[in-house]
């Protein structure tokens, strides 16, 4: 597989988010401003198709970065595609001199990313619906 990081959002990576967060887990307010501004990375298969995408942006007042709207289209789960995004966000991260990545984790998705060595911290808070815990993983 791949990889490519963006500057902005390209639209297969708007696509894959929505077949998974809209589609698939029904959120509304997938997109936002921070799509303009953030760094998105995407994977794709050995035929060229894009497979998993997230986005990745400075936190306005730390030297972390904050991982976001990681997605991985269905027949690519399982397969180490998650982790491998995570790891090129954190080389991304490193080439920009973050020490830190911090997320948002869907509740049901934090043993996924407590395996890529992130740990929780603050509350659970709902987020359209759905709790959701931050975590963060030293560089």
């Amino acid at each position: 597989m791949k990889t490519i990081v963006y500057e902005g959002i390209p639209d297969f990576a708007k696509e894959i988010r929505r077949k998974v967060f809209v589609e698939e887990q029904g959120f509304q307010d997938e997109f936002d401003e921070i799509d303009n501004a953030a760094a998105h990375i995407v994977m794709f298969d050995e035929n060229d198709l894009p497979v998993a995408t997230c986005r990745v942006f400075p936190d306005e007042t730390t030297d972390s970065y904050i991982l976001g709207r990681l997605a991985v289209i269905k027949e690519y789960r399982g397969k180490n595609t998650g982790s491998a995004v995570i790891k090129e966000a954190e080389q991304y991260v490193r080439k920009k001199n973050g020490k830190s990545i911090s997320l948002h984790a869907q509740c049901r998705a934090a043993d996924f990313y407590r395996k890529s060595g992130f740990t929780e911290f603050g509350d659970i808070e709902e987020e359209q619906g759905c709790p959701h815990i931050w975590m963060c993983k030293h560089l």
